[in-house]
């Protein structure tokens, strides 16, 4: 059944499974009445979560764990230790630093996860890469979205309920993946093992402008969906509306990104994935600048902009990792994708920490701290822009 529809299978996989990513961050708001977290704290438990992930990509990508291992027995096994320990943050909640280390576990089975569902997405459907990406970062980003949803529709019940709703999703998740295996577009293991293979990638013009692309997008994302919950509590408050609306608005502004990843790997198909990327930075640049510069205008005004950022800040993300795919060399993918993953989401810490720390005493212009990603991200993209309008030329 899985495999007559394998690119399905993989996106609802790659959904359910990254429902875990956000789950803390879903509850942030109960958490803080129920154990006295503050927005500090909240932070670290987001940081935490990424500092596990770079770490299982440095992890499988050094011991080429990514390349050796079948990529669907990893992502099975990474989503169900991901859902037990997911489960067992509610157990030790109240302790910021235990809270902490499950969130960091969390992260590490994450590695498991986006980088391995990327290759199973090549694996299936070589040749439309960008757009069939376009799919899988959409279903990621309605992951991260989804513990906003879940709270929403648990609003009356005890926090615990989204957490072990997210626990039951990526056990789902594992089945699926492991029903389907492997497709046969690479080869399911690779030669040798050598340390930091995924390194070599790097040397590859197309591939480092790509990659320092994505990393210039990553400083922005992971902030950004970290700041939308106090963004959005801000303009419902000026608004005076219902604070239970919260958790839905949310998950609206993050979910966005779903349509605008699909609508961008459509395009990519008839200009190319540098272009689109290109132009999905420079929106989210913009608002990057403007947004803060608006703080006092309407508040509806500043929802709509919100929702207009959740489609552009992660539209590029699928388009730059298949201008990385192309550009590897196929036997060393999950290693090279699982490094540049490794990298990128290591800038996303210190912009997550500056932005939560932060809100408390700059309110909206803490966005600024982001803007220095889509700027640096377009200067890297010159040479993938170049090298699109030779081929458009030829």
């Amino acid at each position: 059944m899985f495999t007559r529809y394998p690119l399905v299978t993989i996106v609802i996989a790659q959904l359910l499974g990254t429902s875990l990513w956000f789950s803390v961050n879903g509850v942030g708001l109960a958490l803080q009445d129920a154990v006295g977290l503050s927005e500090g704290d909240l932070g670290l438990l987001t940081i935490a979560v990424q500092a596990g992930f770079i770490t299982g990509t440095l992890l499988i990508a050094t011991t080429g764990l990514a390349d050796r291992v079948r990529a669907s027995h990893l992502f099975a096994a990474s989503a169900v230790l991901g859902a037990l320990i997911n489960a067992v943050f509610i157990g030790v909640a109240e302790s910021v630093s235990l809270a902490a280390v499950a969130r960091f576990l969390v992260g590490l089975c994450l590695a498991g996860i986006y980088p391995l569902g990327m290759k199973l997405v090549v694996s299936w459907t070589p040749t439309h890469a960008g757009a069939a990406l376009g799919w899988l970062v959409g279903m990621l980003t309605l992951g991260i979205a989804s513990p906003h949803l879940l709270r929403g529709l648990t609003l009356h019940l005890p926090w615990q309920w989204p957490l072990l709703l997210a626990s039951a999703l990526a056990l789902f998740a594992a089945f699926m993946i492991f029903k389907l295996g492997v497709g046969p577009h690479l080869p399911a293991k690779a030669s040798g093992g050598r340390p930091w293979a995924g390194l070599a990638a790097f040397r590859q013009q197309r591939f480092r402008a790509a990659s320092l692309g994505y990393f210039g997008h990553c400083w922005e994302l992971y902030a950004l969906w970290a700041l939308v919950p106090f963004l959005v509590a801000r303009e419902l408050e000026r608004l005076t509306a219902a604070p239970g609306l919260q958790p839905w608005v949310s998950f609206a502004v993050i979910a966005l990104g779903l349509p605008g990843c699909v609508w961008a790997g459509r395009w990519s198909r008839r200009v190319g994935s540098a272009r689109v990327a290109f132009v999905a930075l420079t929106i989210s640049g913009t608002l990057c600048l403007v947004y803060p510069l608006l703080a006092g205008t309407s508040p509806w005004l500043l929802l709509a902009l919100l929702g207009v950022w959740g489609i552009s800040v992660i539209a590029d993300s699928a388009q730059f990792s298949a201008l990385a795919s192309a550009a590897a060399p196929p036997e060393r993918l999950g290693s090279a994708l699982a490094m540049m993953n490794a990298i990128g989401f290591g800038l996303t810490i210190p912009s997550i920490a500056l932005v939560t720390a932060l809100w408390a005493t700059q309110g909206p212009w803490v966005i600024w701290w982001l803007l220095p990603g889509p700027i640096f991200g377009l200067i890297a993209m010159k040479e993938l822009m170049q090298h699109n309008l030779s081929l458009k030329s030829h």
